[in-house]
């Protein structure tokens, strides 16, 4: 928020895009615990009653909320080439 601040960006619509940054952040760390809970795969029983290894779909939604966040970043325009630091920084760090 202070980036889009700095650069006079003070507007709902990217203030509605962070919001929407933690989301998916927020969801992306639950996919991440689920795979570190369940594993990559993990094992459960068919219609049939029979048992067989599946694929945690933690896995793939994991992927897609992480190419939300870039996608959110990349509109807004933050990137590590861009940052607009501090006034009161240290120049010599």
């Amino acid at each position: 928020m202070d980036q889009l601040d700095k650069k006079g960006a003070k507007i709902d619509h990217f203030y509605s895009l962070i919001d929407d940054f933690i989301w998916y952040y927020n969801q992306e760390k639950a996919m991440q615990k689920d795979i570190k809970q369940r594993g990559r795969t993990y094992m459960t029983v068919s219609a049939a009653g029979k048992e067989y290894e599946k694929d945690n779909p933690s896995v793939k939604n994991a992927v897609l909320y992480n190419k939300q966040k870039l996608a959110i970043l990349k509109e807004l325009q933050l990137t590590t080439n861009n940052v607009i630091g501090d006034d009161d920084d240290d120049d010599d760090l």
